[in-house]
């Protein structure tokens, strides 16, 4: 008799735990389906869609130099980023050149004094490449297209060719004050243009690092002016 009871316990037992486990599931099922309900409920008080079609007359693959597509919503009209993207291809143009006149007469001087102005040329090329970046990228922020090979640098730079003789270190010092020059005016120029026009991005761009850095450069190099001779030992 014991036994027959304790068989009838053991076959129980299986279909109860069945109905528990039954039982637990469904409530899971439950549980996750109410999350599921309130994780497609929509917050309004949060916009987490895309938003499309944020480029105004998005640019084609291939643009032409010399013309503006509005890239990224800067805020500024197309006559404006016209007028700056041509101001700063200019001055991209001569700062290139200025560059690489400097590396130039890094490799090729000579004189008593090659080893300051060897270091002085190279860390001067150093900073103009700093320079070339900066202008380039803001014309393309504008929606430009940044002037990038030598021969199309050499038919738009305002900076006379040099030669490809090696010169003195007078004339080269000569030569890059007058690079120079040339460079300053055209950004006391453009600076002035971009301010009236609203354009303050490329505004600061040329007041902040070109105007401040050559003019540093030339206070360097012009200090190497000296009105006294050299002389020679007998």
């Amino acid at each position: 008799m014991a036994s027959s009871a304790k068989n009838s316990a053991a076959k129980t037992a299986p279909k109860a735990a069945a109905a528990k486990t039954t039982s637990k599931a469904g409530s899971n099922g439950a549980s996750n389906g109410k999350a599921s309900a309130n994780r497609n409920q929509s917050n309004p008080a949060v916009n987490i869609q895309p938003l499309l079609n944020q480029q105004q007359n998005a640019p084609a693959p291939t643009q032409r130099y010399g013309t503006v597509a509005q890239r990224l919503p800067i805020g500024l009209g197309e006559s404006v980023r016209q007028e700056s993207v041509d101001m700063l291809n200019q001055l991209l143009a001569d700062t290139i050149t200025l560059r690489d006149m400097y590396k130039k007469h890094h490799w090729q001087v000579v004189g008593p004094t090659f080893y300051q102005l060897h270091l002085l040329y190279d860390k001067h090329y150093e900073e103009q490449a700093v320079l070339v970046d900066a202008i380039a990228e803001r014309i393309q922020i504008l929606g430009g297209v940044a002037v990038a090979m030598a021969h199309d640098v050499a038919e738009l730079s305002s900076i006379p060719r040099v030669p490809r003789d090696r010169e003195e270190a007078p004339i080269q010092v000569s030569r890059l004050l007058d690079a120079h020059r040339i460079l300053l005016e055209n950004c006391h120029r453009f600076a002035e243009k971009a301010d009236e026009s609203g354009d303050d991005g490329t505004n600061d761009l040329i007041v902040s690092q070109l105007i401040r850095t050559n003019e540093m450069q030339v206070w360097f190099v012009a200090e190497h002016v000296v009105d006294s001779p050299l002389t020679q030992a007998e």
